[in-house]
């Protein structure tokens, strides 16, 4: 039964990711304060850094996933913005990512350093 194409697909279907969005302003020392207290909150509650300012959890269900956006809501700081996502799975795994490779800096000719 766990083969199942058919549950499987449904599963893909149920089960949810959560995104978080946000953008908060670190001008001053409080508002610093205040985005890393948010960011270490949703860390807390099972989410991983997908970019500086992009969260992401997976939740077993929608309703699941509903536990997690309410609590997100409570922690939301009193400046910036924040946006919430939820997304099923099977709309998580048509994300399409590209990396851009990192150019290496090519060394200078070689200088040896001779030892008499």
């Amino acid at each position: 039964m766990k083969d199942n194409p058919f549950l499987t697909r449904l599963n893909q279907y149920r089960t949810m990711w959560i995104l978080v969005f946000f953008d908060l302003p670190t001008e001053t020392k409080l508002e610093r304060k205040a985005a890393s207290k948010f960011r270490k909150s949703l860390l807390n509650d099972g989410f991983t850094m997908f970019q500086f300012s992009i969260y992401l959890r997976f939740c077993a269900s929608r309703e699941n996933a509903d536990v997690h956006t309410k609590r997100v809501k409570l922690l939301l700081p009193k400046k910036g913005k924040v946006g919430i996502l939820q997304i099923t799975d099977r709309q998580f795994g048509m994300m399409e990512l590209f990396h851009g490779v990192k150019e290496v800096e090519k060394e200078s000719p070689h200088q040896q350093l001779e030892l008499f």
